[in-house]
């Protein structure tokens, strides 16, 4: 009955069967690798949105701390060193790209900070309306910052994780994508537990 059917023998229609069999694995492979480098494009945008909004909450800070400066300035004129150092992180962390600018961000935390000591020192700079206004405006930048960093340190786990992990990293090894930093703290001093006394 075999031999009957359109006259093919069963060593052809072997060959057809697994003949099928390689073209539709390889339609599989390809239709996969398709699907992933498209994953891989949406996490690259959706880090890259990530990184836009960390960039409009820094824009925030970069235009708040020169009036912050110039409020100081006015209580605090031996300090030039400290608002020297704020003035130039600020311009650094502005222009820095790339992995720098999560350096340079780290560094500018560090000067605002001194800037902020700066209050214990001068009373009347404590009281200041303008200098509080500006302080709580800072603040809540900072917060939002600190927002915007877990979002963005979140889509670059999902997305490190993704090209590391088998089989997707061939994929990934050929669209030549590498692992982004995590946007962090670089010093231990900014990890330890502030000491509280009474």
């Amino acid at each position: 009955m075999e031999n009957l059917l359109l006259g093919i023998s069963t060593g052809a229609l072997i060959g057809i069967i697994v003949g099928a069999a390689i073209v539709l694995l390889l339609l599989l492979a390809v239709i996969w690798a398709v699907s992933a480098r498209n994953r891989f494009v949406r996490r690259k945008n959706l880090l890259e949105e990530a990184w836009a909004t960390v960039d409009v909450q820094l824009k925030k800070r970069y235009d708040l701390i020169p009036n912050l400066v110039e409020t100081v300035k006015g209580y605090a004129r031996h300090e030039s060193g400290t608002l020297e150092a704020v003035i130039s992180a600020r311009n650094a962390a502005m222009t820095a790209s790339g992995d720098a600018k999560i350096a340079a961000e780290n560094a500018l935390s560090g000067t605002l900070k001194s800037l902020f000591a700066l209050q214990e020192a001068y009373p009347d700079l404590k009281a200041n309306a303008n200098f509080l206004d500006l302080q709580g405006k800072l603040s809540r930048v900072e917060e939002e910052i600190a927002s915007a960093r877990r979002y963005y340190n979140g889509t670059v786990k999902e997305y490190n994780t993704a090209i590391e992990l088998f089989p997707s990293s061939i994929v990934a090894g050929l669209m030549n994508l590498k692992r982004r930093p995590y946007f962090e703290l670089d010093s231990d001093a900014e990890r330890a537990a502030p000491s509280v006394r009474f």
